[in-house]
């Protein structure tokens, strides 16, 4: 699979999940806030993006030619860092749902 693909898939799988999950911001700090109080330690936006990115890369550790965890690693990549530009509160284009798709302020 080329580069171009993985990309390719990574955003229409991060689109569906989109509609599904909403914002990743909003999913994100769901995650943080579940997961700080099951350990009784903070977790951010930021460490639930890497700690996904930690799954796949655990999975890929019993097949690195997955090609399926690669595409959903640039995914989270994605997300997460959506997630944290959002977090933060930075200003940018309005987008689609998901943030795929810039829109057109007009």
């Amino acid at each position: 699979m080329d580069r171009y693909i993985a990309l390719d898939e990574a955003r229409e799988a991060v689109k569906d999940r989109g509609v599904a999950y909403g914002k990743p911001v909003d999913s994100f700090d769901r995650l943080a806030k579940l997961w700080s109080a099951y350990k009784g330690t903070e977790f951010t936006v930021q460490d639930v993006g890497m700690m996904l990115m930690m799954l796949k890369m655990a999975r890929l550790m019993n097949d690195e030619t997955h090609e399926d965890s690669w595409v959903d690693i640039a995914g989270y990549a994605a997300v997460t860092c959506e997630a944290i530009t959002d977090n933060q509160g930075s200003q940018h284009l309005p987008v689609d749902p998901q943030n795929i798709v810039t829109m057109n302020k007009d």
